[in-house]
């Protein structure tokens, strides 16, 4: 079986015939490709690089492992899969939390790199049994209240260390974002968060040049006259030179804060999966645990170096949409621009000097984007929450999660936030459904309707009520 890294050229190579698609197989020439791969870079700049920022961590090393990760992922799937593994912001939230305990960096990375293994496991477990195991342990229910406390518990970090930074500047860039999320088409809509940090960067630097320096908070906290855009680390960092590595380090507290991100990995590629297989017409629930395990592995060698975990970008997929080319030859060659981006500290310096009060009118959005992707998933999978089985655990559950109650375990060890409501709903929820009546139990199975082909081909039946080969609707990856 190749590798991947073999495509034969769509028609002549330039543009594809009306209502042709480029397969994950084909590539058009060299120079467009090498175009589309640059489109992919900006698509998921964005997010990715504003994630390293906001967890702490070096952007350029984030940058580079993406690349490599996405290497990792496409040699995994031999070519099947087209997908760019950018930083995850599902845990921003965890490292936020694991900073505010007296966590440093290599407690942040430690915990992480935990996670990654904890999917690089699961993805071996899908491959052996199949994706059953998945929705019997976390049914949608469960996810979405996941996803939704791990978005929301991020709003105290937007209130209370970007926001108060420079309110009119956040102010501007949060309704600037909005509009471009809501008003621009296509592409552009794609990277409307990376379009808000450019906004964002010009009115801090129009605002300091007309009302001077400002009387704030800074990056640290502290309050005192700054500017509200200082390049002047951008000059003195050299154009070429390789990024900051550390190893990683291992607490107890900090790993049990991280591991329900997990959950959300899963879903993440799990959507995303069946998503792409949607769009190219080439059923790929079988690579579903391959797709896992290959985040895993990507995620557990960026944290090994110091950098941040990587997960499957929707980004990505609305640019495959929208160009209707799936080529991985398109990802090979935007992980080569992501490596030459992760060796150019100049580039790191930009980043790093993005302003507090732009990072807090991005994460408003941004934050609150990621908490609603758990409604998303409840309504995809018409959760009833009526129903007293789903509403106790979930509601328990996330106003732990966001209002950041603890539970004290030792003078030494305790449990809150994130960690503790993900318990209180997994474990809630399958407790009471063994001893609730069996009235309440009645309800959709908890094989996700949308892996039910996958299950099919190892001689499973369709879940009831859903006919053979049907293809439901897809939520974000």
């Amino acid at each position: 079986m190749g590798l991947g890294v073999r495509w034969t050229v769509h028609g002549d190579g330039r543009t594809p015939a009306p209502g042709a698609v480029v397969r994950p197989d084909e590539r058009l020439s060299w120079p467009r490709t090498a175009g589309l791969g640059a489109q992919h870079v900006v698509a998921m700049f964005g997010a990715s690089f504003v994630a390293p920022v906001l967890m702490g961590l070096d952007p350029n090393l984030a940058i580079m492992m993406s690349g490599i990760s996405t290497v990792i992922f496409l040699l995994a799937t031999r070519g099947r899969v087209p997908s760019y593994l950018g930083c995850s912001l599902s845990f921003v939230g965890v490292a936020a939390v694991i900073r505010a305990q007296g966590g440093s960096s290599a407690t942040v990375t430690g915990a992480v790199f935990v996670v990654g293994a904890a999917l690089f496991v699961i993805g071996l477990a899908v491959q052996r049994f199949g994706a059953r195991i998945i929705h019997a342990a976390m049914p949608p229910v469960v996810t979405g209240a996941v996803v939704m406390l791990i978005g929301f518990n991020l709003a105290p970090v937007t209130a209370s260390t970007y926001w108060p930074q420079d309110q009119w500047v956040a102010l501007l860039t949060m309704l600037f974002t909005g509009l471009a999320v809501v008003c621009l088409r296509g592409f552009w809509s794609r990277i409307a968060i990376f379009l808000g940090l450019v906004f964002g960067y010009g009115i801090s630097w129009v605002f300091d040049r007309v009302f001077g320096m400002i009387h704030s908070a800074n990056g640290a906290g502290q309050i005192v006259d700054h500017w509200r855009l200082d390049l002047s680390a951008v000059g003195k960092a050299p154009w070429v030179g390789l990024p900051s590595f550390h190893a990683p380090s291992f607490q107890w507290s900090a790993i049990l804060v991280a591991l329900p991100v997990v959950i959300a990995l899963v879903a993440e590629n799990a959507g995303h999966v069946k998503a792409v297989g949607e769009m190219t017409g080439d059923p790929l629930d079988d690579k579903l645990g391959t797709a896992i395990s290959a985040d895993g592995v990507g995620s557990m060698l960026s944290t090994a170096l110091g950098g941040p975990p990587n997960t499957t970008y929707s980004e990505n997929i609305g640019v495959m949409a929208a160009t209707r080319v799936y080529s991985t030859a398109a990802y090979w060659a935007a992980a080569l621009f992501a490596l030459l981006f992760g060796v150019c500290p100049k580039f790191g310096a930009v980043v790093a000097a993005i302003p507090g009060g732009v990072l807090g009118g991005i994460t408003v959005i941004l934050y609150g984007m990621i908490g609603l992707l758990g409604a998303q998933i409840w309504v995809h999978n018409k959760v009833d929450l009526r129903n007293p089985l789903n509403l106790v655990p979930v509601a328990a559950g996330i106003i732990i999660g966001i209002g950041g109650v603890s539970l004290k375990i030792s003078d030494n060890f305790e449990l809150g936030g994130i960690a503790l409501g993900t318990i209180v709903v997994l474990s809630g929820y399958h407790v009471l459904r063994a001893l609730a009546p069996a009235h309440l139990r009645e309800q959709a199975p908890l094989l996700d309707e949308g892996t039910s082909s996958y299950d099919e081909a190892e001689g499973g039946e369709p879940a009831p009520g859903k006919p053979r080969g049907q293809n439901p609707s897809e939520g974000r990856s």
